[in-house]
């Protein structure tokens, strides 16, 4: 007796279905811990030495980002013009401290206060800005913001640009690490600028931050 070509077909197909679901489901990839977040809080070399002291951050790129000119390098930036803003890009375990986390560390080592500067560095290249990489990231730097404006612990408006992150380029090699390279003139340069003292007097009304760690 033959049996039709059709008939086979549906067979096989049936036989091959079964099979698949009665084959145990593949787990599923974890998800990476390893994520990145972008700040932009003035000089680069004063926000990659604050990170790198964080449990949990495994490397802190400094770099430019938010311009309309391509890899435009240190003295383009440094100069006005290119709508670059010197930032960093921290590299975090997720496990170990949460993206949250690294936003209030943020806000409390910047002065959100003033716009397009930092301290002793003037212009839109040193601007404060959260640069956010997806939906979930621009939640939280909202949301935090909104929580800090709504305190009025701050002596002025909030200033902090939050934004989506465009193209981040690597700044030149001399700037990474700065202030381990550079020990003593890193540290002239901070103290001179008047960082750690502005800081402390624009946060003094401002509650304790809960530990990292």
């Amino acid at each position: 007796m033959k049996i039709h070509r059709s008939i086979w077909a549906a067979i096989l197909l049936g036989l091959v279905t079964a099979c698949a679901r009665a084959a145990p489901a593949a787990p599923a990839a974890p998800a990476s811990a390893e994520q990145t977040a972008i700040f932009a809080g003035g000089c680069f070399w004063c926000v990659e030495s604050d990170f790198e002291k964080l449990p949990g951050v495994s490397e802190v790129v400094s770099g430019y980002i938010g311009g309309t000119v391509p890899d435009p390098g240190y003295e383009r930036v440094s100069g006005g013009g290119t709508g670059h803003a010197e930032a960093v890009e921290v590299h975090f375990d997720a496990s170990q401290i949460s993206y949250s986390q690294l936003v209030e560390y943020f806000w409390r080592h910047i002065d959100p206060t003033v716009k397009d500067q930092q301290f002793c560095d003037h212009g839109s290249q040193y601007r404060s800005a959260i640069f956010t990489q997806g939906l979930e990231q621009a939640r939280i730097a909202a949301e935090s913001k909104a929580r800090l404006v709504a305190s009025k612990v701050l002596p002025g408006p909030v200033f902090t640009e939050i934004v989506p992150a465009g193209p981040f380029y690597v700044a030149e090699d001399y700037h990474q690490d700065y202030y381990k390279k550079n020990p003593i003139r890193y540290a002239y340069y901070r103290r001179g600028c008047g960082r750690d003292a502005r800081v402390e007097a624009v946060w003094a009304k401002a509650p304790p931050v809960p530990a990292t760690h």
